[in-house]
């Protein structure tokens, strides 16, 4: 069965079997329509991060560097930029569930942008997280730092989504018992990871490492939960997705990417169940108020344990 679905063919707010476990072909604002209100448990979304890069980057020995100059990462002015990422997430949160979370990846060219427009629609911030790359690019100009990190921007629906996932304990024990830090140490995807294409090209010029969405989805999510990525790319979102036994959707409007991403993912195989244990630890189990047992009668003032 084939993972590919055409946007214009979906109804609106289509039932939950058209779409699941699918790549939806279109732009994400009209594919996002397609999907229910209340649909999905987190987001993913790495959007374009307006580069707006001047001219060919070279390294000292002349060769030229594989930057992002890409059409889909154009935008003609700041303002152009504002308002399409203001039609994505108010588009997210329509279908995002009360209790459901978003999680927003950029550099310093987009993320601040990003991160005004999220609480101005009326997202609430939970943290930023820095993913400090292990071996980031150098700045062969020598004219700034070496950039090398990115930020995430983790936030629920709204300061009422209380609800939302947090596997504390979880990241706890992967952290060896020491509570979860905010920066993450990630190298960039290299190696067998990264998709090529037949002349040795990357597939995608900002392909996510595996295991950084592998932390963010066993942080934030559960076994069977639906993970939407509206810029789905080369898939990782997917291909982590259901390695973890989560459901994905992704929206992607390149043909190229398309190809890639579903032949990753089709060669994914599911862990099994007891592989995907996540430990819950004592904030998950079901208490009871001691206040109210008193004011139940079901224990009197003063009465000896």
């Amino acid at each position: 069965m084939s993972l590919v679905r055409l946007a214009h063919e979906l109804p609106i707010e289509a039932p939950r079997t058209a779409w699941l476990d699918s790549i939806i072909k279109g732009d994400c604002v009209a594919a996002l329509e397609r999907l229910p209100d209340h649909s999905v448990d987190v987001i993913f979304a790495d959007p374009p991060y307006n580069l707006q890069l001047g001219g060919d980057l070279h390294r000292p020995d002349q060769t030229m560097v594989s930057a992002v100059d890409d059409h889909w990462d154009q935008f003609e002015s700041f303002q152009a930029y504002d308002a399409f990422t203001r039609a994505w997430l108010l588009a997210c949160r329509r279908v995002l569930k009360p209790n459901g979370t978003i999680w927003v990846i950029g550099s310093y060219h987009n993320i601040f942008r990003v991160g005004t427009q999220l609480q101005d629609i009326g997202f609430w911030l939970l943290n930023d997280i820095v993913w400090r790359k292990t071996n980031p690019m150098p700045n062969f100009r020598g004219r700034r730092f070496q950039n090398a990190h990115e930020t995430l921007i983790w936030a629920s629906r709204d300061a009422k989504g209380k609800g939302y996932t947090f596997n504390y304990d979880a990241m706890k024990a992967a952290n060896d018992d020491v509570q979860m830090r905010s920066d993450w140490l990630f190298p960039i995807c290299t190696g067998s990871e990264r998709l090529k294409d037949e002349n040795g090209d990357k597939v995608h010029p900002t392909q996510k490492p595996e295991a950084l969405l592998a932390r963010i989805m066993m942080a934030s999510s559960k076994p069977g939960d639906v993970i939407l990525d509206p810029f789905f790319g080369s898939g990782t979102t997917g291909a982590v997705a259901k390695r973890l036994g989560r459901h994905f959707v992704g929206i992607e409007r390149e043909q190229t990417y398309i190809d890639a991403a579903t032949a990753r993912i089709d060669a994914v195989e599911p862990l099994g169940k007891a592989e995907l244990t996540v430990m819950t630890g004592k904030r998950a189990e079901p208490r009871v108020a001691f206040t109210s047992i008193m004011e139940a009668g079901l224990l009197r003032p003063g009465t000896v344990l």
